[in-house]
């Protein structure tokens, strides 16, 4: 890897942000995105051109109703490590997440995108690999067995049972169509341990809800 994040001088005070309902990136996760809107295209320009940093963030208000939707107070900033460009001019990108951070303060801007002060002192654990000695894994596997079940979703049972825990916490809370605030609830859990404990719970919940198939597109 030829990026390395160790500390909080290697992040940057200001990063700009992304805002996407329903979207969650975590530290180490990878997001692929469609970017086809100007605005962000442009921001995608920029992070190109300098730290190649994006912070992912979900608006609290709806933005169909919002011309300037409020942000929550947490989001994810993951680096560029993917990007091919269309011939219809969208760009096809892959963030990978490198560490949550606390928004401050939303910056004017002449830019098209947002800019905010970024706080990543609450989340300097995030640089460091999770601690994966005590993982549920049978628990977690009968829950999301039972989910996708219920569902009728498929799902590659080679990758799921062979993926390390942190990879694949990961991409379950990334990949299932949970709702915004569930998102939001894995993404702000305080540690490991308890985004773990966050994923199953909410697994579970669904699990005790009304059955039926669910698109994942």
């Amino acid at each position: 890897m030829a990026w390395i994040y160790n500390t909080l001088d290697d992040l940057p005070s200001i990063l700009n942000v992304f805002p996407l309902s329903g979207v969650l990136l975590l530290p180490r996760g990878q997001l692929p995105l469609n970017v086809f809107e100007p605005r962000y295209l442009a921001l995608i320009d920029t992070a190109l051109s300098g730290d190649r940093l994006v912070g992912i963030i979900q608006p609290t208000q709806n933005e169909e109703k919002v011309l300037k939707p409020a942000l929550a107070t947490t989001g994810c900033a993951g680096r560029l490590t993917g990007f091919r460009e269309n011939d219809d001019g969208r760009y096809l990108i892959t963030l990978t997440g490198v560490c949550r951070f606390r928004m401050v303060e939303e910056l004017a801007t002449q830019a098209p995108y947002r800019r905010a002060t970024a706080d990543f002192a609450p989340f300097i654990a995030d640089l460091n690999p999770a601690n994966e000695t005590e993982f549920p894994r049978e628990r977690l596997l009968t829950a999301l067995k039972e989910y996708l079940t219920r569902r009728d979703l498929k799902a590659d049972w080679k990758s799921v049972l062979s993926a390390p825990p942190e990879t694949l916490v990961n991409a379950l809370a990334m990949l299932c169509p949970f709702e915004p605030a569930e998102k939001q609830a894995l993404l702000e859990a305080p540690g490991w341990a308890e985004r773990v404990d966050t994923l199953v719970a909410l697994l579970e919940m669904a699990n005790a809800g009304p059955q039926g198939p669910v698109s994942l597109n």
